[in-house]
């Protein structure tokens, strides 16, 4: 596997980095000094992010949904950056607001492939070298609705529900050495969050001045705090 491309910086894999809070975290990260391999289905996004920071970083085109896809990626991350010291499952669709029985069975299952087995993916295909390394912290992205529900929005419920049960499993079946959270970020104005609160979302914090505590909390974390479901500081 490939040495780290610095001898302070870490390297960070994050998923769904094109927009959103996955770019907000990119972007603070490689703010520090670490390596940040991302990757995304948007290949405008991840070039525009290749030109805001730099070619030290690794960007993929990537539908997490595919295990082929994923397992190609993370191969080449691992041959050219090294294992990660941190892991951040990010990627995540949502259904537009309706009613469960008015969700289509192809909108359901695509939200379901993305949000649950998408991350399954990643770690299936990340988490072992890091276990043979002894090393690294995994942080699924769960939500306030993986721990109360809104009308509306049950399918995107369903899989933050899951990500918070998935990660408590994950949490018991590491090494001593590692640490796997659920992580809800809170409140931020996305646009994932319009899609839902429409101009309510104003309201709330943007992914960057979010980031600007998330990276450091991110940072922090550590075997004491594996398996608990944690929440960004406000």
């Amino acid at each position: 596997m490939g040495k780290r491309t610095s001898q302070t910086g870490k390297v960070i894999v994050i998923t769904g980095v094109s927009r959103g809070l996955g770019r907000a975290l990119a972007t603070g990260f490689a703010k520090l000094g670490h390596t940040v391999c991302g990757c995304a289905r948007s290949s405008e996004g991840l070039a525009s992010l290749q030109a805001d920071l730099g070619a030290s970083h690794h960007w993929r085109a990537v539908d997490v949904s595919s295990d082929t896809e994923v397992a190609a990626w993370a191969q080449e991350v691992l041959d050219s950056a090294g294992v990660p010291d941190l892991l951040i499952n990010n990627a995540a669709v949502i259904n537009r607001n309706q009613k469960l029985w008015n969700v289509s069975a192809a909108d359901f299952d695509t939200i379901m492939s993305v949000n649950v087995s998408g991350t399954a993916n990643v770690i299936r295909h990340f988490v072992p070298a890091m276990v043979d390394v002894g090393r690294g912290v995994i942080v699924n992205l769960s939500s306030g609705w993986g721990r109360s529900v809104s009308a509306e929005v049950a399918p995107y419920c369903a899989t933050k529900w899951a990500i918070e049960g998935l990660t408590q499993a994950l949490a018991e079946e590491l090494p001593p050495e590692m640490c796997a959270v659920p992580l809800n970020p809170g409140i931020i104005n996305t646009e994932m969050l319009r899609s839902c609160f429409a101009s309510g979302a104003e309201f709330y914090p943007s992914g960057e001045s979010w980031a600007q505590r998330a990276v450091p909390f991110l940072l922090s974390l550590g075997p004491a705090q594996n398996g608990q479901p944690l929440t960004v500081p406000e």
